[in-house]
C-alpha cells in the first residue's frame, strides 16, 4: 500500500507593492518566520517552491527551520506577474487578471489561463505522487510524506477551482467560485491528502499559525 501524501500549499508572504520580482516586506518576514516555525515541528519530507522571490525568500525561512533543502520548480509560478507584460500599467494587469478569474481558459497576452496554471500545478502533484509510489513499491520508506509548496495565492485557486467540485468548495467558503481572488491571505496553509489515488481538500487557508 502506498504511503499517505501530505501537501502543504503556503502562499508567499507579503510582498513589496511595485512592479516585477519583488521582495516580501518586513512585515513578511515576520508572517515567514511564523510559518516555518509552525513546520519546525512536523517531518517536512520536501519543500519546493516557485522562482518567484518572494515565493523562495518565504520558502528559505521554512528550509531554515527545518533542514530542508528548497527545490525551484517553474510550474508553482504565478498565473501571470505585473511587470512581465513590458508597458502594461496595474490597472490594465487586474483587468486582465480578473477576466482570466472569470474565463478560465482565456489566454492572456502574457502568462497562462487559469486552466493552464491549474494543469502546472496538477502535473507537478502527480510527479511528486509517481515518486512516491515508485519509493513505496521499492520498500525505500514506509513512512507517510508530508511536503511544503510555498507558491501564489492565484495558483492555488487556480487549481481548486478547476479541479474540486464547487460544492465542495463552498464546505470551505460560501461562493467560493466568485469570491476566489480575495480567499487565499499571505502564508495561510491550504492542506492536500493523496490517500487512495486521489487528493482530498482537508483545510483551506488557514492562518492560525500567524497570531
Amino acid at each position: 500500500m502506498m504511503n499517505k501524501v501530505t501537501v502543504y500549499l503556503v502562499r508567499h508572504a507579503i510582498k513589496e507593492r511595485t512592479i516585477g520580482d519583488v521582495p516580501i516586506t518586513s512585515e513578511g518576514e515576520i508572517q515567514a518566520q511564523r510559518t516555518a516555525q509552525y513546520f519546525s515541528s512536523m517531518p517536512i519530507h520536501t519543500i519546493l517552491a516557485s522562482p518567484l522571490r518572494r515565493a523562495t525568500e518565504t520558502a528559505q525561512h521554512i528550509s531554515t527551520s527545518t533542514n530542508i533543502e528548497v527545490n525551484i520548480d517553474h510550474r508553482l509560478r504565478e498565473r501571470a506577474n505585473w511587470g512581465d507584460l513590458p508597458g502594461q500599467t496595474f490597472e490594465e494587469f487586474v483587468e486582465m487578471w480578473d477576466r482570466c478569474t472569470l474565463e478560465p481558459d482565456y489566454i492572456p497576452p502574457i502568462g497562462d489561463s487559469a486552466r493552464q496554471a491549474c494543469e502546472r500545478l496538477s502535473s507537478l502533484l502527480a510527479d511528486l505522487v509517481e515518486a512516491e509510489v515508485e519509493s513505496s513499491e521499492s520498500g525505500n520508506d514506509a513512512s507517510d510524506r508530508s511536503i511544503v509548496i510555498v507558491t501564489h495565492g492565484g495558483l492555488i485557486t487556480d487549481y481548486l477551482a478547476n479541479t474540486f467540485p464547487e460544492s465542495d468548495l463552498n464546505r470551505f467558503h460560501t461562493h467560493f467560485i466568485t469570491q476566489q481572488s480575495q480567499l487565499v491571505p499571505e502564508c495561510s496553509i491550504t492542506e492536500l491528502v493523496y490517500e487512495d489515488g486521489s487528493f482530498s481538500l482537508v483545510r483551506f487557508a488557514a492562518v492560525e499559525h500567524l497570531n
